[in-house]
């Protein structure tokens, strides 16, 4: 009402030009505000491309880091990390320009969300509606997309009722990227914004129950306990997760993406990432401790964990560590094979840890 008697039928107005995170409100066909054309990533191709930065403009202001700063700290596959993940309508990547500013300016990657989208903006949304999205929001953490039907979101929108208007609120607010109809978490950075909510949040039910095993299981796995960690299976199997069908190995990864969430606090992990000859299911690497075990994980249904260890040692999955072994500060930890198996017939998980060598820097 406010912009609708400032600016609308105003002799003084020529052209009004806006920029915001939400929508405008409107009111009806015949609103106070229907004389503006809106743009928005997700929906509109003009103008895309002054929603974030670009690949060649990241690649410009990393290459002007480089030349200003004496120790560099920051590399740029970290940047597309941290930062990447967004895309136009025209298909063109985007990074969140304001964290790329942040960490090249105190030379630092890092979680720089928190000054312009908190964790209990997050929530909000969920939280509206927690069986709705409960699902979806286990298998976007496991970096699986989820259908949605993106709406427009206005700022008078408060209350969400459905899943596709939960989803479109954290489209606008950046929370969640969208691409060829689907919604996903776009980086590490919301990531472990994401995570943090999973582990705190007892009203999500089973996920909160079982990302609460998640340290455990992550100190079993160092510790090759593997009594310990087929428990932790065992217990996450019987709390009959609705989404997990074990029909296939995307079923397992969700379950395992959970059961080691708490991982993220010490580990960048990367499912599918290219190593030696072939795509590996699941790579810790340490990100605090550069002494800690790193971490190469396979899954197999209807196979052995002495069957997904041979394939890690045979397709020479511990090359994914090579080039990382030359950064500095260099791993120093153990490389450990990790074999993770689910047999539908006995419907019981077997595993398998072992040290496939120790990283040298």
């Amino acid at each position: 009402m406010f912009l609708s008697n400032l600016l609308k039928g105003q002799p003084y107005v020529l052209l009004t030009y806006m920029t915001g995170i939400l929508p405008i409100a409107k009111y009806s066909s015949g609103s106070e505000l229907n004389m503006f054309l809106e743009y928005t990533m997700a929906t509109e191709e003009k103008y895309s491309r002054y929603f974030g930065f670009s690949v060649k403009e990241v690649d410009d202001i990393y290459g002007r880091f480089l030349a200003r700063e004496k120790e560099p700290k920051i590399t740029r596959e970290g940047l597309r990390t941290w930062y990447d993940g967004y895309q136009t309508k025209s298909g063109e990547r985007m990074y969140n320009p304001r964290s790329v500013v942040a960490a090249l300016t105190n030379n630092n990657l890092g979680s720089y969300w928190t000054s312009s989208g908190t964790y209990d903006e997050i929530f909000y949304y969920v939280e509206q509606n927690v069986d709705a999205v409960r699902d979806d929001l286990a298998l976007m953490v496991s970096g699986i997309p989820v259908l949605a039907n993106v709406r427009e979101y206005a700022a008078t929108s408060m209350n969400l009722s459905t899943r596709n208007e939960i989803f479109s609120a954290m489209l606008v607010y950046g929370f969640l990227s969208y691409e060829n109809g689907y919604v996903r978490i776009p980086n590490k950075e919301l990531m472990d914004r994401f995570s943090d909510m999973l582990q705190k949040e007892a009203s999500l039910g089973y996920i909160y129950r079982l990302t609460a095993k998640s340290g455990q299981m992550l100190a079993a796995t160092r510790a090759g306990d593997t009594k310990t960690m087929e428990e932790i299976l065992e217990y996450a199997h019987n709390t009959e997760i609705p989404l997990l069908s074990y029909n296939n190995e995307t079923n397992l990864t969700v379950l395992v993406t959970l059961v080691y969430l708490a991982a993220r606090d010490f580990y960048h992990m990367e499912r599918e990432d290219k190593g030696g000859i072939g795509y590996v299911d699941f790579v810790f690497s340490p990100v605090v401790n550069k002494g800690d075990d790193c971490i190469i994980l396979e899954l197999k249904v209807d196979g052995t964990p002495e069957q997904a260890i041979a394939q890690i040692r045979e397709k020479k999955y511990a090359l994914c560590f090579a080039s990382k072994l030359g950064e500095a500060p260099a791993y120093t930890g153990r490389v450990l094979a990790v074999g993770i198996a689910y047999d539908k017939k006995n419907k019981d998980h077997r595993c398998k840890v072992e040290v496939l060598e120790q990283a040298r820097g």
